[in-house]
């Protein structure tokens, strides 16, 4: 099966973006394409039309490639909890919480449910591209890299390194993850990838020619850096949001499914640290967190809780998710999370939060609005499509999408479990309306990205070494 695996000299060089735009480019050619990435490590999740969760990326992934996002795309997905923690993902469905080196033992029998999630895509489709994890060169990791060295040793793509020139260092970083690699691995190298460039190409051609010299590799393209809004990878990409706007996301210490803010990002979205005293902002969200109960202990830690709680009556406060718990009255933990405790949450809805399975709600739906919030009083009676990735429920009244979420009593604060709410075109109406901006169709960054990859990488070349 011919396949093509984008590694990098490091995080946040743009692979999942790469690799997103080949699938893109590719299947537009006529072939059947699915992407692949063996193991994920995020807090951006997304839930397939069959209730299996993955990492946000490879559902972008293959949604750009035209397909159905599928649990075999990306089979092992860690969320990490902090202190070495991470949940467990396992072909869509949490297994449980690991430490790394509980992790590092079951790689063996995590592997091959790797290898035969590869298999099967491998049959359907007639080019997987493989998005590796990380810095590929993490020679103390050989052992047990499942999603860069044992990936390519698996399916013997092949393999073009990315660096991010931005960080600095992008010729010893190629050359130095390249010769680092093992050699069986490195013969698999066909090029490299320069992205991020803020300056002129010609700069470069001294360089690109050392190291096509020294390697005899090729430059198959040099990219420049984006200056327009993009899927984000991972919350390394929080900064590149900006500083500037009216709506206004706390940015939790434990944030999941930041992503779900991007289709309002136009309108100016800003991330706020827990210890930021004045809010100059028209809409608050409280988002998704991995650990609802550590996180309101944060914003309580901090004075933030009390902070939200003034704003109250003043502008919108919209919880989604975990948001949704924190704004509620109380938090019981039977022992899921925290062992047996309860906690005040703010008590601006009125709602009770229990943990009391391990198990995960997980599920794509599609609800009415029907309650009386501001904002989602512009919609009432219309269908929004979201989908739920939480642990807890929660005993609430005043529900606004049928039976999910609640309000409070004047409207201006609501929670649900919503993820995606704003993916919605008609919710994006309504929050420019709610503003008195003018609401634009967000460009499809994802186009702009697909014409500049055709046009400065080398697809050809690609496509011709594929065996």
């Amino acid at each position: 099966m011919p396949s093509i695996f984008i590694g990098a000299t490091s995080s946040h060089a743009g692979k999942s973006l790469i690799t997103a735009s080949l699938c893109k480019i590719i299947s537009k050619m006529g072939y059947r394409v699915a992407p692949f990435k063996a193991q994920n490590m995020s807090l951006n999740s997304f839930i397939t039309r069959n209730g299996k969760e993955i990492a946000i990326a490879q559902a972008f992934q293959a949604q750009s490639a035209g397909i159905e996002p599928d649990e075999r795309m990306n089979p092992i997905l860690l969320k990490p909890k902090g202190n070495f923690i991470s949940q467990l993902v396992v072909m869509g469905e949490a297994v449980g919480d690991i430490s790394s080196k509980e992790y590092y033992r079951k790689v063996p029998e995590l592997f091959e449910v790797v290898k035969s999630c590869y298999e099967s895509l491998a049959e359907e489709y007639e080019i997987i591209v493989i998005e590796g994890a990380g810095g590929m060169a993490e020679i103390n990791l050989y052992d047990r890299d499942i999603a860069n060295i044992g990936t390519i040793r698996m399916a013997n793509p092949d393999v073009y390194i990315v660096g991010d020139i931005e960080r600095g260092g992008v010729f010893s970083s190629v050359y130095g993850t390249y010769s680092l690699l093992p050699s069986d691995v490195r013969d698999r190298v066909k090029g490299f990838i320069i992205n991020k460039l803020r300056g002129y190409e010609d700069v470069l051609e001294s360089g690109i020619k050392q190291i096509e010299s020294m390697t005899g590799l090729k430059c198959i393209g040099i990219l420049p850096f984006m200056d327009f809004p993009l899927f984000s990878e991972d919350s390394l990409s929080i900064p590149e949001w900006g500083s500037d706007g009216e709506i206004c996301v706390l940015r939790l210490p434990r944030i999941s499914n930041f992503t779900d803010f991007e289709p309002l990002r136009f309108a100016g979205v800003r991330f706020a640290d827990l210890n930021e005293k004045d809010f100059d902002c028209d809409i608050l969200i409280i988002p998704g967190t991995k650990d609802t109960i550590a996180d309101l202990k944060a914003l309580k830690d901090t004075g933030m809780d009390e902070r939200i709680k003034k704003l109250a009556g003043k502008i919108p406060i919209i919880g989604i998710c975990g948001g949704y718990q924190i704004l509620g009255k109380e938090l019981i933990d039977k022992g899921v999370e925290h062992g047996v405790i309860r906690t005040k949450g703010l008590g601006l809805l009125d709602a009770v939060t229990v943990f009391d399975v391990y198990r995960k709600t997980t599920r794509q739906v599609r609800k009415r609005v029907t309650g009386d919030a501001v904002i989602l009083d512009r919609i009432k009676g219309n269908y929004v499509w979201g989908y739920e990735i939480h642990k807890g429920r929660s005993i609430s009244r005043k529900p606004i999408f049928e039976d999910d979420g609640t309000v409070s009593d004047d409207g201006m604060v609501w929670g649900t479990y919503l993820h995606g709410l704003f993916w919605n075109d008609i919710v994006v109406r309504a929050v420019c309306d709610y503003l008195g901006i003018k609401y634009r169709k967000g460009e499809d960054g994802m186009d702009r990205l697909t014409k500049i990859v055709e046009e400065k990488m080398d697809i050809d070349f690609i496509l011709r070494n594929l065996n």
